[in-house]
């Protein structure tokens, strides 16, 4: 019923015990149910508040949290691989990662159509969702809170993407490979088949005319991207097999 209290329609004490035992502070529950509520559901109860603001609210101090620790963490890199590096977190697959493991989705307060559609577990939804929880913990624990939330929670995704090297972006990183190998630019093609709430993509990565490799995905660029990796991988066989078959010079073969 659109009266119903929120509070009611799903209790969210497991999710508040464990960002408290993040934070070490009680989280107020109000506060937490808010950034839980997706449009769909407050359309359908009456307008109460969603969680778009806090949304808006956490991708910027997600954001700040995320480039003041990789610019001290790697005063070695240029600004080109700081932006890969930021990337490669602060995106809506890595987000949706993060809030599968706190569980976020079974606490979703969700309208009918997408409960019916399989929102609990859509990529974008938890993305946007853990967006409005560190929100929510900016405006409770101000952003030394935030700190606290964002680095225990994306941390071990900035650990292991700063060991990444090509795969932080594969697209550029093939079309880097491939314009230096005098190829130019990639081209991507890409099909989609099944209902709107389970699409999935097939793409296919072209350069110098030949298809290298195809990726699919549940999103466009999932499956470009992996179709990416695909052509890196070949086009550096490639080159490698081109490198170990030269002969050695006459220079070499005369001192032999």
């Amino acid at each position: 019923m659109a009266s119903q209290n929120i509070e009611q329609r799903r209790p969210v004490e497991g999710l508040r015990d464990k960002i408290n035992s993040i934070l070490g502070v009680d989280l107020d529950e109000a506060l937490l149910i808010h950034s839980l509520t997706h449009r769909s559901y407050a359309y359908e109860h009456g307008g109460v508040p969603n969680n778009e603001r806090l949304e808006f609210l956490g991708d910027s101090v997600l954001g700040l949290v995320v480039t003041e620790s990789l610019y001290a963490d790697h005063p070695e890199m240029a600004e080109g691989q700081l932006a890969k590096l930021r990337a490669a977190v602060v995106n809506m697959r890595a987000l949706a990662q993060v809030a599968r493991g706190l569980g976020v989705g079974d606490y979703l307060l969700l309208g009918r159509g997408e409960e019916a559609t399989g929102g609990r577990n859509k990529a974008s939804i938890l993305a946007d969702t853990m967006e409005a929880l560190i929100g929510t913990v900016y405006l409770a624990q101000g952003l030394d809170g935030a700190r606290v939330f964002v680095h225990h929670l994306i941390d071990p995704l900035m650990l292991s993407s700063a060991r990444l090297g090509a795969g932080l972006d594969w697209k550029t990183s093939l079309q880097e490979l491939s314009s230096s190998a005098g190829h130019g630019a990639p081209e991507y093609r890409v099909s989609e088949e099944g209902p709107d709430h389970e699409k999935v993509f097939t793409a296919q990565a072209v350069v110098g005319q030949e298809s290298l490799g195809v990726g699919v995905g549940r999103s466009k660029k999932e499956a470009e991207q992996r179709a990416a990796e695909c052509a890196w991988t070949e086009l550096t066989r490639r080159a490698n097999a081109v490198l170990s078959a030269e002969p050695t010079s006459d220079v070499d073969a005369a001192g032999a």
